[in-house]
């Protein structure tokens, strides 16, 4: 699978296997009453981050219980489900290529159907199928639990089925789900939506309102991730340190304070789901990480001591501008509390370069910023104009040129940054989870390393088995990356 910072990309369905169950009629009990026709063979591309990739997960579980039959191999495929993001503009070109391509194989007569899901559906609706025609139906973020119906038609003939609802507020989970993940980490959803109005952020008009799952959901989906192989618990959210907020008040503003859901959550998580060795908080907002939630990430046993944070600017001009109610003070209070409250804590972050009116100066105090406080990870991506955004409507958009440059030296920035972060491993042990073979022996990560995202560690020579916690000691660097061997004890 590979990705980037900013649209992680999942398509892994040549991981897949064909898969179905032994009754695959369409009146098995998991068949939807209105569906017939012959048993499809569904191969799924998934475009996005992880939180569209749960959304994948979800589907695919869906159209096996129908008793589709679910291929890896898009050649053996009669349909073909792309669930897409919508997020930024080469997000959406990255769709449309895909569509296109799909749409040849149709017209050839390779392909009988072709499903459209996800983000990018929830955006532009049927303005898609003017730009592909050939695709048979659409399904939104808000009508997931509709794929099966939007499968289940092999009518080559048939008129576009649309599948489009506004956000409706609704009890809903992620339980069920065909994972396209490693066995050995996958992603728990704790929220969905977002109440930030960050003006340059299309999320809040796609996926609406922030709504978070009950704890106890929650914790029956870990536990169900647990019992199918996952060791590492992934939390992810547009927004997670706001998590429960839309539980303890009908309004969804911030509780009273001292009213954090997320750190009960936090610890509970820590309690109860045993069978997990490491849980990952990810996209945490600054200007909602409460003391309460460092004190749960500093205590718990389970959470690694590892915080995704977008901070996208340091400048409090362009911070203001882009709606992010923080200050440089307040972010650089707050990262100073959490390397003295959480010891050996490792940050990671992103930020947006080029925004609207964004000078040569404020672009220059967010490179030096990045350089002195030596972040473990930093991404950024270069600014996307999406006109329905405030942002997108302000007149002092900064020329791609310099976006572009602005850019490669901001890499160039982190990069040394990095380089010298990973030196300060040289000599240490730690516990390292085996994510699989690479050329020479295998490749790891330790607490500090988000899957997908952040460098890896190196094991020369090694043989253990996938999804294992090793102990190692440090013994160089490679580039970003750690060459690490195992200690004795292991």
């Amino acid at each position: 699978m590979a990705n980037n910072d900013t649209n992680d990309n999942w398509n892994d369905g040549t991981q897949l296997p064909v898969l179905g169950q032994a009754d695959r009629s369409p009146q098995s009990a998991a068949m939807p009453a209105a569906v017939a026709g012959p048993v499809p063979t569904v191969s799924f591309v998934s475009l996005g981050c992880a939180k569209n990739l749960v959304d994948s997960e979800r589907m695919l579980g869906q159209l096996a219980e129908a008793g589709t039959l679910i291929s890896g191999d898009e050649q053996l495929a009669d349909t073909i489900v792309v669930n897409t993001c919508g997020f930024l503009e080469s997000s959406r070109t990255e769709a449309l290529d895909i569509l296109e391509e799909l749409a040849e194989r149709k017209r050839a007569g390779g392909l009988k159907r072709i499903v459209v899901a996800g983000c990018l559906v929830q955006r532009d609706g049927e303005k898609l199928r003017e730009c592909v025609p050939e695709i048979d139906a659409l399904v939104g973020v808000n009508n997931r639990d509709d794929v099966v119906r939007a499968v289940w038609r092999m009518d080559r003939d048939a008129q576009t089925e649309l599948f489009l609802g506004e956000y409706h507020g609704q009890p809903w989970h992620d339980q069920g789900r065909l994972r396209l993940t490693p066995n050995h980490y996958a992603y728990l959803r704790i929220s969905e939506g977002c109440n930030q109005k960050c003006t340059f952020c299309t999320i809040p008009s796609i996926r609406g309102p922030m709504h978070s799952k009950s704890a106890d959901a929650i914790v029956a989906e870990a536990r169900e991730l647990t019992a199918d192989g996952a060791r590492e618990i992934i939390l992810i959210g547009q927004d997670t340190t706001s998590y429960g907020f839309d539980l303890v008040g009908a309004d969804g503003a911030i509780p009273r304070e001292g009213a954090f859901p997320l750190a009960d959550l936090l610890r509970r998580l820590d309690r109860d789901v045993i069978d997990a060795r490491w849980i990952r908080l990810m996209y945490v907002y600054p200007s909602i990480l409460s003391d309460e939630i460092i004190d749960a990430l500093a205590a718990s046993e389970r959470i690694v001591k590892y915080i995704d944070i977008p901070l996208q600017h340091i400048n409090d001009r362009m911070l203001k501008r882009m709606a992010r109610r923080v200050t440089r003070r307040q972010t650089e209070e707050l990262l100073e509390k959490l390397r003295k409250r959480i010891p050996d804590v490792a940050i990671r972050t992103t930020f947006i370069v080029g925004f609207p009116g964004e000078t040569e100066a404020e672009f220059d105090e967010l490179l030096s910023f990045v350089s002195e406080f030596g972040f473990e990870a930093a991404g950024a991506f270069q600014y996307s104009l999406e006109p329905e955004t405030p942002a997108g409507r302000m007149v002092e958009q900064v020329d791609p040129v310099v976006r572009q440059e602005r850019y490669d030296r901001f890499m160039l920035a982190q990069q040394q940054v990095a380089f010298a972060a990973a030196e300060r491993y040289v000599g240490r042990e730690f516990e390292v989870l085996i994510e699989g073979p690479a050329e020479g022996g295998q490749v790891a990560r330790h607490a500090g390393q988000a899957p997908e995202v952040d460098a890896v560690c190196l094991l020369p020579d090694a043989e253990f088995p996938v999804g294992t916690f090793v102990p190692v000691r440090c013994v160089a660097t490679q580039d970003y990356d750690l060459v690490c061997t195992p200690t004795p004890s292991a």
